[in-house]
């Protein structure tokens, strides 16, 4: 009788393009719902007038820059669990499920209990408006009673992804979102019998819904493979090393795209506000190429947990053909709504700069998805150590290509995209040179 590895290895083996593109349309369109959740979440905030919005962005971006960094929970953990699937170790998968999501939910303790002490510096830091200060404490608090939640909720897709089940992530977060936009009129505004909370309001109906989630998640991933309520020592130190190699490597990219923005900025305001407007642009088009990262994971890493590396090289080829093809089709893409572009996010004096730093973006998005299509597939590969070399070394070329920009050249923001065309470069090189198993 055929075992699900045996029926997994020969639904790829038989439709291998229509297998990826299964796995990573949902992740696709999860990235889409949890967008666009956020931009109603604004449109609530906005009606409460400047500061509570002001205290909503700064907030925001405090809590990704800093919830970024566990991202290695559910990386890792999705190698983990698809390098057991495909050996058909089930009870690996369990004890790796169960100790990625203990070590979620008591990370997410720890880092409520330590931020909490840093709420005013950090709100002091973002704005020195009394009311903007005080609407990011409050809802800061809130939502990292959430934290937890949020950060359990983060492994368990990690999880479900590594056992190939996509679909109920994306199920998942529509319903966190869809709960989201439904408690924040009735939490802000206070209709009826619910209280008036304001931004409060905005940042409970958030942690209220990333409770949901992780509730949600959990149960899954028990239905899915099982849990056991105990810490394996072994998996936790695996994770911690993912941890370690992930955090160094997310904080010299972080380190880069900071540095890119400031040169820009530092060329003028002209090319500052030019440069938003492309880098936008960009890590929208980068998250959506990540689907096909995410959907090359959890294929390399079951094939290469059953020993099967043929199969796992087939996976790399599929997926970078994919990556390419779409790369290619977003360019034309990008070469046509340039002008739409320029017209909806960039001022009259900005749009000198941006035409020749759009072309850059337009032209290296083939580039740009090889970059992450070869990360997710070293991800499956457990090759964490690797990406993290590759991006120091990277994210060093491409610093010192910044730094030979004159900031009163007429070309800055041109030299900075090239700059960044250039960092991507080396990690799709890098990336696409150790494509062997």
């Amino acid at each position: 009788m055929a075992t699900t590895a045996d029926a997994r290895a020969l639904a790829f083996e038989r439709r291998p393009h229509r297998t990826l593109l299964a796995l990573s349309a949902p992740v696709m369109l999860s990235l889409i719902v949890e967008p666009l959740a956020g931009l109603v979440d604004t449109a609530f905030v906005e009606r409460l007038g400047a500061a509570p919005l002001a205290a909503l962005g700064a907030a925001t971006a405090l809590l990704s820059s800093v919830l970024w960094v566990f991202n290695f929970l559910a990386i890792g953990s999705q190698t983990e669990v698809a390098q057991a699937e495909g050996r058909g170790d089930r009870p690996r998968a369990r004890r790796a499920a169960s100790t990625a999501l203990i070590l979620a939910g008591l990370s997410g303790v720890a880092l409520a209990l330590a931020l909490a002490a840093l709420l005013h510096p950090a709100a002091a830091w973002m704005s020195d408006v009394p009311e903007v200060r005080h609407a990011t404490v409050v809802y800061l608090a809130i939502r990292l009673v959430g934290a937890p939640a949020g950060l359990v909720t983060l492994a368990a897709f990690g999880v479900l992804r590594g056992t190939q089940e996509m679909r109920a992530p994306l199920a998942v977060a529509a319903a966190v979102s869809a709960l989201n936009v439904l408690l924040d009129p009735l939490l802000i505004f206070g209709p009826g019998p619910f209280p008036r909370l304001g931004v409060a309001g905005a940042a409970l109906a958030t942690a209220g819904s990333q409770l949901f989630g992780a509730v949600a998640a959990v149960m899954l991933v028990r239905r899915r493979i099982g849990l056991v309520l105990r810490l394996d020592g072994a998996e936790a130190r695996r994770l911690v090393v993912v941890g370690r190699d992930m955090v160094i490597r997310t904080g010299a990219a972080l380190a880069f795209l900071l540095l890119a923005t400031r040169a820009a900025i530092r060329a003028g305001v002209a090319a500052g506000a030019a440069h938003q407007a492309v880098r936008q642009v960009w890590i929208l088009l980068a998250f959506l190429l990540d689907a096909y990262a995410t959907a090359a994971q959890s294929l390399v890493g079951f094939f290469l947990g059953a020993g099967d590396r043929r199969r796992a090289l087939r996976v790399a080829a599929v997926s970078c053909a994919w990556g390419l093809g779409t790369g290619f089709v977003l360019s034309v893409v990008l070469w046509l709504v340039e002008p739409a572009v320029a017209a909806l996010l960039v001022p009259e004096e900005a749009r000198a700069p941006f035409g020749a730093a759009w072309k850059v973006c337009t032209l290296m998005q083939p580039v740009n998805a090889l970059s992450f299509v070869t990360d997710g597939i070293h991800w499956g590969a457990g090759r964490y150590a690797f990406l993290r070399n590759v991006m120091l070394f990277a994210t060093a070329s491409g610093v010192l290509l910044l730094a030979l920009i004159p900031e009163t050249s007429p070309r800055a923001l041109l030299l900075v995209w090239l700059a960044t065309a250039g960092w991507i470069a080396i990690r799709a090189g890098f990336g696409v040179s150790r494509l062997s198993f």
